[in-house]
């Protein structure tokens, strides 16, 4: 039987009245079916886990890869602009930008692309690009910002020091300013980050190793050594961020102040380490 699809006089009124207050009715008996289907998702029509915001994984993806693939962050951003200005935090409060990470490791290919995306640089970036004038201005409309360190912890001299990953494609006058940019927050005498306590490779050897506090697969820590040769706690079997001595078995993370982390020794071996969070503390017993 053919569905009848004529409306009356006092329904068309009724609609019409409610039509000139803005108001919509999408599920009306008289709605045909391609009104009903209005909610096209995506091809499996499912909704992203955490629409509308952009998916942690991509995130992390695209301030990972600034670190060193170009080509994967122009695959991610080049679709998505605004992924230009992601930030991600590793752990414990360790928030780094897609930017930021080009800039501590003088990818300035990558800092210079993810710029003309729309990226926020920072004077980390201005610094390790040789834009010497604009650090000096940052700096003297800010007394002491020198001092503020990056991403783990990096200081404004070392992010300068970077940019010359990149000499053999820069020109002479890029080559000039960085230099003289180096020179500046060399004489500043500040500008290299805080100092701590040095820890000698064969100190080192005594931290190396796992420790757990749950029962759990990934209720634990890695204590290693990572590519700047520092001491570094990550997840078990995972990416660590460094760890910077400040007393006798004492370090904090990645230039955090908040976050200190101890180790208990006795006869000369490292039976635990704790981490003291401003909310948590946690204790973990070495068992490799």
């Amino acid at each position: 039987m053919k569905k009848n699809t004529n409306i009356d006089r006092r329904t068309s009124l009724k609609i019409g009245s409610l039509a000139a207050l803005g108001l919509v009715i999408p599920n009306m008996s008289f709605a045909n079916q391609s009104t009903n289907r209005i909610l096209k998702l995506t091809k499996n029509d499912i909704v992203p886990k955490h629409f509308p915001n952009i998916s942690p994984e991509v995130i992390e993806d695209v301030v990972g890869k600034s670190h060193f693939d170009l080509d994967r962050v122009k695959e991610l951003v080049d679709k998505r602009p605004e992924l230009s200005r992601s930030v991600w935090e590793w752990r414990f409060g360790d928030f780094e930008s897609a930017i930021g990470a080009a800039s501590h490791v003088g990818r300035r290919d990558i800092a210079l692309y993810l710029m003309s995306k729309g990226a926020r640089p920072t004077i980390f970036t201005f610094a390790m690009l040789g834009h010497f004038q604009v650090v000096k201005s940052i700096i003297e409309a800010s007394n002491g910002i020198q001092k503020v360190t990056g991403p783990h912890g990096i200081s404004l001299l070392d992010h300068a020091y970077a940019g010359r990953r990149m000499k053999d494609k820069m020109t002479e006058t890029e080559i000039e300013n960085l230099e003289r940019t180096i020179d500046y927050l060399t004489a500043l005498g500040n500008a290299s980050g805080e100092k701590y306590i040095d820890v000698t490779k064969e100190e080192q050897e005594k931290y190396l190793g796992d420790y757990k506090y749950g029962n759990g697969e990934k209720e634990g820590f890695t204590i290693n050594v990572n590519m700047r040769k520092l001491l570094s706690l990550g997840p078990i079997g995972g990416f660590g961020g460094a760890l910077y001595k400040i007393e006798e078995n004492k370090f904090i993370y990645n230039g955090a102040p908040s976050v200190i982390i101890t180790f208990d020794i006795q006869d000369d071996l490292v039976k635990s380490l704790t981490i003291y969070d401003p909310d948590v503390t946690i204790i973990a017993k070495k068992v490799s």
